[in-house]
């Protein structure tokens, strides 16, 4: 769960490849096998309720083999019961921990070769193996005549649970929130499993989504029974040993892909918009079951958006990146965007270009944390920030959603993965269509008449119901208050010439006598799509509307490109220029962009000559992004160069006996990203109260 972070620095350095142990407060090598254990420690504390202090690392104890000789072992990490000495006797949970070169059926390294042996040779019933990608869960059983067996379980139970009450919870169980990177391990972990086990290298991303929306929607149908009073049982879970036997996978499979027939095709589904009713899911039970038992632990729900938008995008990158100009922007670029434009409930906001959907899903989020804040002034830190799934708050989002946000793509593809990312952050789907942008309002594919209908409907319920737009409810032009947008960059995607013809910035500038640009000149034979783009987004944005863009430095700076600046400076206000270093869109694409945010003049503004304006612009250069140009994190350092470390107090919210929600914490020695643009938009707020005074 998201924190109010406060960092206080300590006389603590670190070298390049060091940690501090979440558990010992200890300095370790932070190589993959010890990522994975800090890991490992979180989730055991954070999801399964087990306490730091009944926990240690390295825990040596000794076995009989089975020719009566004394081995010694070694558990990573150890469990014991809550309070008692840390003795192979008290020993509850065992982990072990690898790294991603060993794999599960090694055999001297496997998962029975090591956790099933520790468990078979210990009183310890249950225990993790994993190597950083792969996670098995086994249960060791042990009858009144000694006879032992071993077998793969799909979890097992937290503190305070017993297996019997896994298996009685079944359908009824509330899943669990994820925990640090643990959702982003389990998409990725499904992902491979389909990849590399079900013979799908070209669709596994699309079978792995339309489980995952199984899921959400599973989860919703329960939230929307309850509220008429319905009693629903989930459909989408997995009993701990179901996936061990043909029988079970095949009941399994049964339930997933009859919420996927109901989701696609259902009277009163959710999400029937987003599909053309002909998709299957095509993968073997096996694999239905395994992908379901893992997916099956969380609450896709109650995770926050930044938890299920970086586990989203790990997947929807590794599958479509870099196809015709495509690249994905970073969180923090987009975060950075939405913060300085600060959209509210009353904005409604268009991305042009919007791949899978990054920027919306992040309006999305700002303006659902502004609405709980209000609601709940009272409540601060995990207590509100549990209030942004209340009832209120996830109707309120569903609200805006279908009402405000709006994107457009080439893609069909791209339109699905947006509409899934917009399902997944709290709905909203129906507004993403797939249209050539730069094509509109004419254009040839299937969403383009379906774009001005849907923009008059959420006018018609809007602040802005009144406003005197100056195009007609028939075009969707000048019809938005905020558009954030990376568009495709460069030479490699093509503008046919019937389309940037009808640009002024698609013809060549003539100088008048007076040395004005005139865009009367004959048509260009290429122009880069950034640069209409540009004139579109002016066309869709309302006078006074604002626009957040990613632009190529070159536009911003060659001096053949100063036509273009002019055309920008007679249309618009520059609020704000931000520089971006080269690593921003490494190693994706080396691009050096900009962030420009302008705001489109009213009709009496452009009455003013440019050389007479006199108006204050923000700028700033940021120099670290949190990565260097592999895309390695880069952490902050002292004058020495060494990294910082910094004190935090991580909180989230459990479960107690009764039920009840309490707030539990643990204090860490954390780094911190080396990044200047959580920087840039708190000094564009205070840019904009000096403005004010």
């Amino acid at each position: 769960m998201e924190q109010n972070k406060e960092y206080t620095t300590e006389d603590v350095v670190l070298e390049d490849n060091q940690l501090i142990c979440a558990l010992t407060k200890k300095i370790k090598t932070a190589n993959e096998k010890e990522l994975t254990l800090q890991s490992m420690i979180m989730m055991l504390n954070e999801e399964y309720n087990f306490d730091l202090n009944d926990m240690e690392r390295d825990f040596p104890f000794s076995y009989e083999d089975d020719e009566g000789k004394t081995k010694r072992a070694k558990a990573d990490l150890a469990i014991f019961d809550s309070g008692r000495a840390h003795d192979v006797e008290n020993m509850i949970r065992i982990a072990v921990v690898f790294d991603s070169k060993v794999k599960d059926k090694d055999p001297k390294k496997g998962v029975f070769e090591t956790l099933g042996v520790y468990l078979e040779s210990t009183d310890c019933e249950f225990g993790v193996w994993t190597n950083g990608n792969d996670l098995h869960y086994l249960q060791c059983e042990k009858d009144d005549f000694g006879q032992v067996q071993t077998s793969d379980i799909s979890d097992f139970p937290g503190k305070g649970q017993s297996m019997e009450d896994l298996e009685l919870a079944g359908e009824r169980a509330h899943p669990r929130k994820p925990a640090n990177d643990s959702l982003v391990k389990t998409f990725k972990r499904c992902h491979d499993y389909i990849y590399g086990n079900e013979g799908r290298k070209k669709d596994a991303f699309w079978e792995l989504l339309y489980l995952i929306f199984c899921k959400l929607y599973d989860e919703k149908r329960r939230y929307m029974d309850a509220e008429k009073g319905i009693s629903y049982h989930r459909h989408f879970w997995v009993g701990v040993k179901e996936q061990n036997a043909p029988e079970g996978q095949q009941k399994v499979a049964n339930r997933i892909k009859g919420i996927f027939e109901e989701l696609k095709n259902g009277e009163n589904s959710l999400f029937k918009e987003v599909f053309d009713g002909h998709e299957q899911i095509t993968i073997s039970p096996r694999g239905i079951a395994y992908i379901a038992s893992e997916l099956a632990k969380y609450s896709f729900l109650d995770a926050t958006i930044d938890v299920k938008g970086t586990a989203y995008e790990t997947i929807v990158s590794n599958t479509l990146k870099q196809e015709a100009g495509q690249f994905f922007t970073p969180r923090n670029v987009i975060q950075c965007m939405v913060e300085m434009m600060d959209p509210d409930q009353n904005t409604r906001v268009l991305d042009p270009a919007c791949g899978s959907g990054g920027f919306l899903v992040m309006v999305l989020d700002h303006v659902r944390k502004k609405y709980t804040a209000n609601l709940y002034s009272h409540l601060s830190g995990v207590r509100l920030e549990e209030k942004y799934n209340s009832p209120e708050v996830v109707n309120f989002v569903k609200g805006y959603a279908e009402r405000m946000l709006f994107g457009f793509d080439f893609d069909p593809d791209l339109k699905k993965a947006a509409r899934m990312n917009m399902v997944m952050a709290g709905d909203g789907h129906a507004n993403i269509f797939n249209i050539n942008s730069l094509d509109y309002p004419k254009g040839q594919l299937v969403d383009k008449d379906k774009i001005a209908p849907k923009v008059a409907e959420s006018i018609d319920i809007s602040q802005d119901k009144d406003f005197n737009f100056e195009f007609p409810r028939e075009n969707a032009f000048g019809k938005f208050d905020m558009i954030f947008t990376n568009p495709p960059f460069g030479a490699k995607v093509e503008v046919d010439r019937s389309i940037s013809c009808r640009y002024e910035l698609g013809h060549n500038p003539v100088k008048d006598a007076y040395g004005n640009y005139l865009f009367n000149g004959a048509v260009k034979s290429s122009e880069a799509p950034e640069v209409l783009f540009i004139e579109q987004c002016y066309n869709f944005l309302k006078p006074g509307g604002k626009m957040a863009i990613v632009l190529p430095d070159g536009i911003l700076g060659n001096p053949n490109t100063e036509p273009v600046r002019t055309w920008i400076l007679e249309r618009f206000k520059l609020l704000a220029s931000v520089d971006l270093p080269v690593e921003t869109f490494l190693p994706q694409v080396g691009v050096q962009a900009s962030l420009l945010f302008l705001q489109k003049k009213t009709a009496e503004e452009k009455l003013i000559a440019v050389a007479d304006e006199n108006y204050d612009v923000f700028m700033a250069i940021v120099e670290a992004v949190g990565k260097d140009r592999r895309g390695v994190p880069v952490y902050v350092r002292d004058e020495d160069g060494a990294e910082l470390l910094f004190n935090y107090k991580k909180e989230w919210l459990s479960m107690d006996e009764n039920g009840n929600t309490i707030v539990k914490s643990r204090n860490e020695r954390v780094k911190q990203l080396d990044d200047d643009l959580p920087k840039v938009s708190e000094a564009y707020k205070e840019f904009l109260k000096g403005l004010q005074k």
